[in-house]
């Protein structure tokens, strides 16, 4: 079943989403090449019909949307402060991966709040998202995460929540580790010499992994396998 139902989008395939913040080409053709269906968020629409792309579906409370760029059946008003234009586009696709770029590289209180984004949504049993910038591509640990790296592969962990957890295959273990936004974190772990990728269990959600945007395949295929 792919297409709109009412106030939802529904996709058998990953959707890719827009944020209307930086959306360097790599990351938006990186996630276009790997969905079906693209969604624009609120602003986001520039970016895709800058890359000739007519967004599936617009959703936000507009106030950085032209209106008559897309077609009035395809524009989604969501109104409310209480919620970021990323978190009223994940609330209302429903896909077994979204892949977004335009959430990363731009203002700290975005990425923060996309970070908050992708915490809530692994703590309320959403299927995987995938944040991907110049950079990096970042996601939510589900319980257990096995990913195929190659050694020396950075791998960073970011708590959003005060959590513990063990690993296999990391440079630096995490076993027994108690991690809090406020105390110890693990940016700038790494894939261990003469291992092919990692096993990282956690003992709840909150935790935000981080790897390099060149591995989204890798990533891809660990959460939505």
């Amino acid at each position: 079943m792919t297409g709109r139902r009412g106030d939802r989008l529904r996709s058998d395939r990953p959707v890719a989403l827009v944020g209307a913040g930086p959306a360097p080409e790599a990351a938006l053709s990186a996630c276009l090449a790997r969905a079906g269906m693209a969604v624009a968020a609120d602003g986001g629409a520039r970016w895709l019909l800058a890359a000739g792309r007519m967004p599936d579906m617009v959703i936000g409370d507009l106030d950085s949307f032209e209106p008559g760029e897309v077609p009035q059946d395809r524009v989604l008003h969501v109104a409310g402060q209480d919620d970021t234009d990323l978190e009223k586009c994940l609330s209302r696709i429903d896909a077994p991966l979204v892949l977004g770029a335009g959430f990363l590289g731009g203002r700290i209180d975005h990425g923060l709040a996309a970070m908050n984004a992708l915490a809530a949504r692994a703590a309320d049993g959403g299927r995987p998202c995938i944040l991907v910038g110049e950079q990096d591509a970042a996601f939510a640990l589900p319980s257990r995460l096995e990913i195929a790296l190659p050694a020396g592969t950075r791998v960073s962990l970011f708590p959003m929540a005060p959590l513990r957890g063990r690993s296999d295959g990391l440079r630096w273990e995490i076993d027994g580790l108690d991690f809090a936004p406020w105390g110890r974190i693990g940016t700038s772990n790494r894939i261990a010499d003469g291992r092919s990728g990692a096993v990282i269990a956690m003992d709840g959600p909150g935790m935000i992994g981080i790897v390099p945007a060149g591995h989204l395949d890798a990533v891809i295929a660990a959460l939505a396998p």
